[in-house]
């Protein structure tokens, strides 16, 4: 349709790789160029980003992947979601004071996810070595990559709180006692030992797979949980609700969990199936609200106007509602996952959509399941009065909400037609103490979880927090397969399903659809401390134009315009038939790129 574009799709027939950070995407496409496949690729990019995007994502965090392997023709899940330590009890942090977790701190960790979950992708999809793919990462914080300018800002934000309360972090982030300049190089030596420390250990045994199994015993049993479980066993530190508390992880807890492997959840819309991860993430609200917008008339909508703009945001409320009430980890709750993704609900909830904006919290009403649906509306409409403290839980557009962190994403296919979508967060600079000589902060996943009872999100040992991180692949009737995703906690499936919908409806490419005007709804509870929905609210970038801004309001949207070009992280790549590559990376903040050939 002519749509404006600030950059290329790029195209090719060897490989693509696409993240939010340009050296990211460089160390995948070298991983293809030595003749590894999309999971090395992949593997390689994940720890690099925890080195260059260091308050976004770490070693301590977690990962959904979704992953399709050309040789059976199969996607499957990986999921790098750790849970809840075996002390993590409601008693237990009620009787701490709390009313909510913080969203920084101690208290607020669950077992880290990710390490494993690469290691289960390398091991099982990959065909390099543990050295080779994690090579780049030890290189950039041995001898240091260049400090991006909002990773020097969170510092220095921090600075005064690293210098008073965790002193661990301190010592990383402030080399010599002063933040990092932008620009400048900055480097991890510890985080390098640790890692040239596993590699060495994990080399004692021969063999591709049964080095990889023995990292995976160094992490979870071996010298890093150690280091993890004598920090936890006396640290006490300042956290999100404005106090110091002791964490409830153990080495025990670490050497119990492993990743997995799990079908996806899919959907059908306009000749696409489209796979996401199960209701312990918030995937399955992209695959609702599609479900919900087939009732609407929206293919004859301007992609670009009001119209457009305004059934979407009013299904995303509809989707996201109900994830408030049901949504959880299905290994403890009964999720009505059939009902939901049912047409005939859809069909109920798209004739709630009216002309005006609502301003209500309108979860379903699910036989058997009121309580959980009032719980819902309840916490909407009254949220808990909490002090802020050294919050640093809300991991979305810093930029834009004067918070501290986001997460990242990585998409990668292969000249086989192998495939990732992954979308690694946590373990943030921001979200607790540097670990005593390992050079990486614990995860903070555990904020979303309620310290009430009862709920598919209430705080239990071995649950699974809903998460929001919600990788995406799609297959188009014609075998067109497609991978993408975007940080932005409760945001992204948000843009991802504006993302979509405007390539399918728009007929724009990769790019084109990536860089047209994105908004979003911040009109339900969010998942992040401390929990405050903003009824009926959304933000949109001016770029949308002042006409569909005005008669936004005018339908009784809260409009908060968003400065052109700062509202969404998005990359994609895809793979036609005929083993055409394409992949695309959003301008926003300058550091996300796609590469190729």
């Amino acid at each position: 349709m002519g749509a404006f574009t600030t950059r290329p799709e790029i195209t090719g027939t060897f490989g693509v790789a696409t993240s939010t950070h340009w050296i990211a995407s460089a160390v995948g496409m070298g991983m293809l160029e030595r003749g590894g496949n999309a999971f090395d690729a992949a593997v390689a990019m994940g720890f690099v980003l925890q080195v260059v995007e260091p308050h976004l994502n770490g070693p301590a965090g977690e990962v959904p992947l979704l992953i399709h392997t050309a040789a059976d023709d199969r996607t499957r899940v990986i999921c790098g979601q750790g849970t809840a330590p075996a002390g993590a009890t409601i008693e237990h942090y009620r009787a701490e004071g709390l009313k909510l977790i913080p969203g920084s701190g101690l208290l607020a960790t669950v077992i880290p996810g990710a390490f494993d979950a690469w290691m289960l992708t390398l091991r099982d999809h990959g065909t390099m070595s543990l050295g080779e793919v994690l090579a780049p990462a030890i290189h950039y914080a041995r001898h240091g990559h260049p400090m991006l300018e909002r990773v020097a800002l969170a510092i220095e934000g921090l600075a005064p709180m690293f210098r008073k309360e965790w002193p661990t972090s301190a010592e990383v982030w402030l080399p010599g006692g002063n933040a990092p300049k932008a620009g400048a190089l900055f480097c991890n030596p510890a985080l390098a030992d640790t890692w040239e420390r596993l590699v060495r250990e994990a080399e004692t045994v021969s063999g591709r797979e049964a080095s990889i199994d023995k990292a995976r015993q160094v992490f979870s049993s071996g010298f890093v949980a150690e280091a993890i479980d004598d920090y936890l066993r006396s640290a006490e530190v300042m956290d999100g609700s404005g106090a110091r508390h002791r964490g409830v992880m153990t080495g025990e807890d670490m050497a119990g969990w492993q990743a997995s492997y799990e079908e996806p959840l899919t959907g059908e819309y306009g000749g696409w199936t489209i796979s996401k991860t199960g209701p312990w993430g918030q995937g399955p609200v992209l695959l609702q609200t599609l479900e919900i917008l087939k009732n609407t008339g929206l293919s004859d909508m301007d992609v670009m106007g009001d119209d457009f703009v305004h059934t979407t945001i009013e299904a995303i409320k509809l989707a996201f509602a109900d994830r408030e009430a049901y949504y959880g980890d299905p290994d403890f709750s009964d999720i009505p996952l059939k009902r939901l993704l049912s047409a005939e609900y859809a069909a109920e909830r798209a004739a709630l959509i009216g002309t005006d904006a609502s301003h209500a919290t309108r979860p379903g009403d699910l036989a058997g399941l009121s309580a959980q649906a009032q719980a819902a509306i309840a916490r909407a409409e009254n949220p808990a009065d909490v002090s802020v403290g050294a919050d640093a839980g809300e991991p979305t557009m810093a930029h834009l909400t004067n918070r501290r962190g986001d997460t990242v994403h990585i998409d990668v296919i292969d000249r086989w037609g192998n495939m990732v979508s992954a979308t690694p967060s946590g373990g943030w600079l921001q979200s607790s103490p540097i670990v005593p000589g390992l050079g990486f902060a614990l995860n903070s996943r555990a904020q979303m979880f309620w310290l009430d009872p009862d709920l598919p999100t209430s705080l239990a040992p071995g649950r699974r927090p809903r998460t929001t991180l919600t990788p995406s692949m799609a297959r188009r009737e014609d075998g067109t397969r497609l991978a993408f995703g975007t940080p932005g906690g409760d945001q992204q499936d948000q843009w991802q399903l504006i993302f979509f919908l405007r390539m399918l409806h728009g007929n724009m490419n990769l790019q084109e659809a990536i860089d047209a005007p994105l908004y979003h709804s911040m009109h339900f509870t969010p998942s992040f401390f401390p929990r405050k929905a903003q009824p009926g609210h959304m933000m949109i970038e001016a770029s949308a134009g002042e006409d569909v801004i005005k008669n936004l309001q005018a339908r009784g949207h809260l409009v908060e315009i968003a400065s052109e070009w700062s509202v969404g992280r998005l990359t994609a790549a895809s793979r036609d038939p005929g083993g055409m590559l394409r992949a695309a990376a959003t301008p926003r903040l300058m550091q996300a790129y796609a590469v190729g050939r």
